[in-house]
Order: structure tokens, then sequence, then C-alpha cells
């Protein structure tokens, strides 16, 4: 069993990959942890707690975190992704339970430091919350398992820019405070989460077996595949579906074979026209600028088998009985 901490901004794709984490039995979900990102903080704390109504797990706490990056200014919500609400504006009513009277980066220093060596901790929104967790306490990385980082991108152009994906531009000082640290960390980024798209088929499967739970993430992502099903036909996809980001992070967890990756010190630019890039140096090359010298090995994915995680995915949550 895999002990984890889901780091969220929910969010559409983190609504998925909620489901993912709730229905997969080798899979034990300790908590959501919230930040800015998809929505406001506010907004994204609450859509934790009403995804968790809609699986049938009010009773697994929510941590509250950061509402803006530890820097820079907060970039406007992209409603266009994701509707104003963060849902696809489905206006959800509201939660059952509220919010633990703690903050997302205490709640993960305490989990970490209660049961060391034992949890991973997945990121899948702006890496706010893990910058401030490791500044007020430099050992967790030692504490937990291994850090799950949906992010960034090597290969593949940016989704925010020509070479910044949205959770690192978010806050791009966090991220490269992050990888200064030996967690270790993974990142799962655009080159394998393009690559893996969630259709109306499969959608429609999940929807048919899972009942009120599949009705919700069969709502919620009409607004999200609009959205990608325009932007993947600018690339000549025509079919109805949407990127499989955060779900990706999830099934990584159960089926790291499938990934390939290339590792080396990372950092992410801070500002300017490439600002929220990731930089990572694979080759270790004796270069003129020492800006990578003392940093410990990031390991970044840029090959997936895209069939086999898109499978997993779908297999998981239509043998699980939300109720």
């Amino acid at each position: 069993m895999q002990k984890i901490i889901l780091d969220t901004d929910p969010g559409i794709d983190d609504a998925q990959a909620i489901a993912f984490a709730v229905a997969h039995p080798d899979i034990e979900l300790l908590g959501l942890t919230t930040v800015f990102g998809n929505a406001s903080v506010e907004i994204t704390t609450r859509n934790a707690l009403t995804v968790l109504d809609q699986f049938s797990q009010p009773q697994i706490p929510v941590a509250k975190g950061a509402g803006k990056p530890i820097q820079q200014s907060r970039f406007p919500s992209p409603d266009f992704v994701h509707g104003s609400d963060g849902m696809g504006n489905l206006n959800l009513p509201s939660p059952k339970a509220q919010a633990v009277d703690e903050s997302a980066a205490d709640f993960i220093i305490r989990s970490a430091s209660e049961s060391p060596g034992t949890i991973s901790l997945v990121a899948v929104g702006p890496l706010t919350n893990i910058a401030e967790a490791v500044k007020k306490d430099p050992s967790l990385p030692s504490k937990v398992k291994e850090l799950v980082i949906m992010g960034g991108t090597f290969n593949e152009a940016g989704n925010v820019t020509p070479v910044a994906e949205a959770n690192f531009i978010n806050d791009p000082h966090a991220a490269d405070e992050v990888f200064a640290h030996d967690w270790p960390a993974k990142v799962i980024g655009l080159d394998v989460t393009l690559q893996t798209r969630l259709g109306d088929e499969d959608l429609l499967k999940i929807k048919e077996k899972c009942n009120a739970a599949g009705q919700f993430l069969w709502d919620s992502s009409r607004f999200y595949i609009d959205f990608y099903s325009s932007r993947f036909a600018r690339s000549g996809i025509h079919e109805r579906s949407c990127a499989m980001h955060d779900a990706s992070a999830l099934v990584y967890l159960v089926a790291r074979h499938k990934f390939d990756f290339i590792a080396g010190p990372a950092r992410v630019v801070p500002d300017g026209f490439a600002q929220g890039q990731l930089a990572l140096d694979s080759k270790k090359e004796p270069y003129l600028l020492p800006h990578w010298e003392s940093r410990p090995d990031t390991h970044v994915a840029i090959n997936v088998d895209a069939n086999h995680v898109l499978q997993t995915f779908v297999d998981t949550l239509t043998a699980h009985s939300f109720t």
C-alpha cells in the first residue's frame, strides 16, 4: 500500500487524479493539501472538499495552503480552461466538511515526521506549499519516500508560453527552490501527459460504471474537453479528448516501468521571457555558468506507454465502487 499526500489545485484534471487515488487498491490517500492555480485557493479548497463528497470520502482531511506565489504576483486564474468555479461551471453544492485547522505546509511536515520514509508526496499544482514546507523543515526531503511532480516540460512546447508549463510558471521561484533539495524527485510533465489523452469514450465507460461519481467526472469534463479538443485540432488531432495531466502523475505510482526518464540537476527560470522554463542539465558538461552545480539529480519523464497509462486509469475507476 502506497501512502500519499496529494498537493492539488482542483481543477478538473485534479478531480480525475483524486478519483484515481481514491479508487486504486494500492493507494492510501492520507489527505489533500490545496494551493492556488486553476482557481483561487479559496475555490480550490472548496473544490477539494466537494470532490471528496462526490467520491464518498468526506473523512479525508483537506488542509488549505498558499494563496499566492512566494515572490511574484499571482497570474489570473485560467477560467477559459476550468471555468470560473474551477469545475467546468457546474456550481456544485457546498461541501459537507471543512478544511482542517492546519496549514498545508504544516500538514505535510507533521505527516512526514510521524511516518518517516513511508509517504509519497504528489504535487499536481504550483509548488508553493512544497517550497514553504521545505523552508520550514529542511529535513523534509529525507522524511518522505519520494516527491512526484506534475509540471514542467523538457522537449515538448509549453502550454502557457512556448517554454513554460502552467504549474511552474505560476510559481517559478517555488519550483526552483524545490529542485535545490534531494528528495528524490520525479517530474511527470507535458512530454508524457500530452501523449495520454482521455476521450469521451473512456469517460462514457466511467460514467456508466461509477454511478454518481462517474456522472460528476463526465459532467465536469465537458468544459475541459471543449477546450482541449479545440487545442488538439490545431495540431491535427480531431477527437473529443483532454490531456490526462494530473492523473498521469498518480498512475506513475502504480506503473513506474511504463515511464522513461532522463536525469540531471534542475533549475526553473524565475523571470524574463523564459519565466517558468524547466532547465535540466542532462549532459553535466563543464559549462561556463555554475548555476546547476551542487544540485541533486531530478528525474524528468520524456516518454510513456500512453495506452497502458490510460487503460490503467479507466480500469481502476470502473472497477471501484464510489459509495
